[in-house]
């Protein structure tokens, strides 16, 4: 290693690359990392952390509403778009600095500008040339563009950061979990949000429960959708856009965004060029170890499109220093990890869904719970939250915990310890509630929910 300038050479200051290069610093090894953007990556500057903080502005509408059952007066509240976004990038500027310290701090040397490989030990970044051992490739996903007639008029999830005022009218195209959380956000500051969905409901991957429970939250607060639906060209009349759709109609817009998926981030990096294998969707292929298919290099975080989430990367990030530079060499486990979606109502969830638990172990039982909290009953809001346990009847394991309302991220955060201890229906049971909580629903449930009827496709 003494013949290379560096022992680790990062290309993606984001959370992966970031945690990678400061515990490999930490175990002794001489770090290098570039970044072309600002340091923290997508989470930070363009994704959870802005995100959350406005989805944060857009609850205060309701918030305010709810107030005069509980006795306040507000006067009607009147927003400021600029206000919020300003605010929101002054934050983010501040993590900024914050993960630069954190990398000085750690003795990591940080190249500003991106970086491609020129072969599997020498990367170029802008007009400086380092050599390296080890290189991790950490440079996260983008979103995904259409190609269509007019698609330059449309956003993307980074341009919604950055708008010069609030649109009135807003069509939202996709319906993963990047498209609800902003349609939720729009509609909350007071557009009107319309989403456009290629199937018939939102979140493809998550429980179909769940799924139906959001989008029926959703539609209660005032969100329009259009299912089955593709848009096939953009024009522009004046001050409005046009989306026209496959089935013939129209709908009229101040913004279109696009969130219809981001794609691995490995363009223009050289990678080809080092040997590095990319699989179908352009994602560095690695193996458990997060190595590809050169020794020497690995990657880790979105760019290898395995679970797509930001403390995924950064446990990925941990595993692979701690493996290569510290002598304890350990994979990162992808099985039971909590996620949520910050939409509106918010959903949460550890381990599987219905149907993937019935594909693994057969017969389950499974607990729902569905009521309107507490805060609502006074101000007669229409909110649900349910929740769900999916349990191993072979076992008794609750093998999926799923959630939809209020504060469900904070609740499934525990309960994901639990799930990953491998805790049973029985110990769930044996717990004792906190009383008023919505969290002890979790630990009341005790009539099960009746097996689905047997579907045709099933049956065959």
């Amino acid at each position: 290693m003494a013949g290379y300038e560096y022992d680790l050479f990062v290309i993606g200051a984001g959370s992966g690359g970031v945690r990678a290069s400061r515990i490999a610093a930490g175990h002794g090894a001489r770090v290098g990392i570039c970044e072309d953007d600002l340091v923290g990556g997508t989470c930070v500057i363009r994704g959870c952390v802005p995100k959350k903080l406005l989805v944060y502005g857009s609850h205060v509408s309701e918030e305010a509403e709810d107030a005069a059952a509980y006795g306040w007066t507000i006067p009607h509240p009147r927003f400021e778009w600029a206000t919020l976004r300003d605010n929101v990038q002054r934050e983010v500027m501040r993590l900024n600095g914050v993960y630069k310290n954190l990398l000085k701090g750690a003795g990591v040397d940080l190249v500003v500008g991106r970086g491609r490989l020129m072969d599997a030990h020498t990367i170029a970044v802008g007009d400086r040339t380092v050599t390296a051992d080890k290189i991790l490739i950490a440079t996260g996903a983008r979103p995904w563009r259409p190609d269509i007639p007019g698609a330059e008029l449309a956003i993307v999830s980074d341009d919604a950061f950055h708008l010069p005022s609030l649109p009135p009218r807003v069509v939202i195209v996709g319906g993963g979990y990047i498209a609800v959380e902003f349609a939720g956000i729009f509609n909350g500051l007071g557009a009107e949000v319309t989403m456009v969905v290629r199937r018939d409901r939102v979140l493809r991957g998550f429980d179909e429960e769940c799924r139906e429970a959001v989008q029926d939250g959703m539609r209660s607060k005032g969100v329009t959708f259009r299912t089955g639906a593709q848009i096939t060209r953009l024009e522009r009349h004046g001050k409005t856009i046009v989306a026209m759709l496959a089935d013939g109609s129209s709908l009229e817009a101040d913004t279109v965004m696009y969130a219809t998926g981001r794609n691995p981030n490995t363009a223009g990096l050289g990678l080809e060029k080092a040997g590095v294998n990319l699989d179908k969707a352009g994602a560095v292929a690695v193996d458990e170890w997060s190595r590809s298919t050169v020794d020497n290099i690995y990657a880790v975080g979105d760019v290898t499109n395995r679970m797509n989430l930001t403390p995924v990367a950064i446990m990925e990030g941990h595993c692979f220093a701690d493996t290569v530079f510290g002598e304890r060499p350990r994979k990162p486990d992808h099985r039971d990890v909590p996620s949520a979606v910050f939409s509106q109502p918010q959903l949460a969830t550890v381990g599987l869904s219905e149907a993937q638990a019935r594909q693994i172990y057969g017969k389950l039982h499974c607990y729902t719970a569905s009521f309107r909290p507490m805060k609502y009953t006074l101000s007669g809001r229409e909110q649900r939250t349910f929740m769900k346990l999916v349990v191993d009847a072979a076992s008794d394991r609750v093998v999926g915990v799923h959630m939809v309302g209020d504060d469900a991220a904070e609740l499934i955060q525990g309960i994901a310890i639990a799930v990953k201890a491998g805790a049973t229906k029985a110990m769930f049971d044996a717990t004792v509630g906190i009383h008023p909580t919505a969290g002890e629903e979790f630990v009341t449930m005790r009539t099960r929910r009746p097996d689905p009827a047997p579907t045709a496709e099933a049956a065959e």
